[in-house]
């Protein structure tokens, strides 16, 4: 089978190519490489794959290279809502529109995959846990992009969503702008981190089981088509102190003083039943914990502040 993976250059993408090679995928990536990474550097090797520096919002560029592939996975978008605020035109033009013409070309034969997010149960639901048919109430714009890209694609019925939880662990193109790898770094690096709203809980997913669930939904398509599923770890809905606290018991000088004067601008709170993705046979493999001794030891290596989305 080919796949066409869009922004494959991307923090997932770059763990999920490699995975797909591997398993005898051949696959087309299309990044425009706007953060100039160089993740892909240790698969160019690999006689399946085909690179293509481009932007998703040609689309004289897009639609020879959808009709040629079985499987779309589109990964491109201004990832996290500061770099959505940051350029929130770009942001709809390549989170929304661009998923939305993907769709409109594809043909029902073809597959195709869509990386949501769970932030887009935005405040939640207290200590009740949101599942697929919980309220979707995005509190940011790329909260709203998500979700209203997914519901274009589940109301055609002919792709698979998923709400991925946020996303940790170490990748090519590694990214410290996400909260278990923005957390381990201030440990390892500053020794501290200052607290707002420490109770705010979230659902976390390792990088490698974000490309896992893609994969295992490319071999389950038919039974899994036309509906969403939340993506995580079923025993990691904490909160930001217990994150924390698991980060401590590595770095046991870690400090982490909440602070009484001021607020999270980043209001999400809520917890996450993952039981639907779960009944199709996908099962997580990699920890929070064993996530965060991966951490420490890829900052031992990498002590810059490039590898941000803002």
């Amino acid at each position: 089978m080919k796949v066409l993976v869009t922004g494959g250059a991307g923090y997932i993408g770059s763990t999920l190519v490699p995975l797909l090679l591997r398993e005898g995928y051949k696959v087309t990536v299309v990044d425009n490489m706007m953060y100039g990474q160089t993740s892909l550097f240790d698969v160019c090797w690999h006689p399946e794959l085909n690179i293509v520096r481009g932007d998703v919002r040609d689309e004289k560029l897009l639609r020879p290279l959808i009709a040629a592939h079985d499987v779309l996975i589109p990964l491109a978008c201004y990832t996290g809502a500061p770099a959505c605020a940051k350029d929130p035109l770009a942001a709809v033009a390549v989170g929304q529109t661009a998923v939305a013409d993907m769709y409109k070309m594809k043909s029902k034969s073809q597959l195709m995959i869509y990386p949501c997010t769970n932030s887009g149960y935005g405040i939640g639901k207290g200590a009740q846990e949101c599942d697929e048919d919980s309220p979707l109430q995005p509190i940011t714009l790329y909260g709203r992009l998500k979700v209203e890209a997914e519901s274009v694609l589940l109301q055609g019925g002919e792709a698979v969503t998923f709400r991925l939880a946020t996303v940790f662990g170490a990748s090519s193109r590694m990214r410290l702008d996400l909260l278990v790898n923005d957390f381990t770094y201030r440990a390892v690096v500053d020794r501290f981190v200052v607290l707002f709203e420490p109770h705010f809980k979230r659902n976390y997913l390792h990088v490698r089981d974000a490309a896992g669930v893609f994969l295992h939904t490319i071999k389950n398509y038919a039974g899994m088509k036309g509906r969403p599923y939340n993506v995580g770890l079923s025993d990691a809905n904490i909160s930001k102190m217990q994150l924390c606290e698991s980060i401590q018991k590595f770095i046991p000088g870690f400090q982490f003083p909440v602070s009484e004067i001021g607020e999270d601008p980043d209001k999400r709170d809520y917890v996450i039943s993952n039981r639907r993705v779960e009944a199709t046979g996908f099962k997580t493999q990699h920890s929070l914990q064993g996530g965060i001794q991966e951490l420490i030891k890829c900052y031992q290596v990498m002590r810059r502040n490039e590898y941000s989305n803002v």
